[in-house]
């Protein structure tokens, strides 16, 4: 008596044929059953990994989103530019038009009045958990310390985002006035990193 699979049981003495076809379907049904697990597998593991980038890009939005809010109103609060920046230095386009700007040590602006509201935020994250930008309008009042006062400051915003020590900081941001609205009276430095 001899076991094939699980619960089949066969008698050598009494090999018929049919016994024979059964066997060779048995081990056929077998070896396929075989065969799709070691197919099923790295699919699955696919699966998985894509689900878990997913999620680390819906994460980078959620955190994103949220930072941008809420330092925005520190910011209108504090008249103190509260944004996270790169060790690394930061570059930008501002809202006044001017050149590409360089900042070495970014610490934050100081203002005598501003109230902005960031909307229609949208994160792309460019490398989950690493690298995201992020756009949107930015709408309100402003007024650099020692600048003209703009009353209907309305940009479109794109800012690039890395992690740096665990924590979203800024590398570049653009900001360009909207029709019908204005940038910024704040002139920037306008130096380079190679200056």
């Amino acid at each position: 008596l001899y076991t094939i699979g699980i619960s089949s049981a066969v008698d050598l003495g009494n090999l018929n044929l049919q016994n024979i076809k059964l066997i060779d379907l048995h081990l056929s049904l077998t070896l396929n059953i075989f065969k799709m697990k070691k197919q099923i597998l790295p699919l699955l593991f696919l699966l998985l990994s894509i689900n878990l980038f997913a999620q680390s890009a819906k994460n980078d939005i959620q955190e994103i989103t949220e930072m941008i809010l809420e330092q925005q109103n520190q910011t209108n609060t504090t008249q103190i530019d509260v944004r996270n920046f790169s060790e690394q230095g930061n570059y930008s386009f501002n809202s006044t038009g001017g050149l590409l700007n360089y900042n070495p040590n970014p610490a934050g602006n100081l203002f005598d009045g501003i109230n902005l509201q960031a909307k229609h935020i949208r994160v792309v994250s460019l490398v989950p958990g690493e690298a995201a930008v992020a756009m949107y309008y930015n709408e309100g009042s402003i007024q650099p310390k020692g600048y003209g006062a703009v009353a209907h400051y309305l940009t479109r915003v794109s800012e690039t985002f890395v992690k740096e020590n665990g924590k979203w900081v800024m590398v570049t941001g653009h900001y360009s006035p909207i029709t019908g609205g204005q940038g910024t009276s704040q002139v920037g430095k306008g130096f380079s990193k190679d200056e």
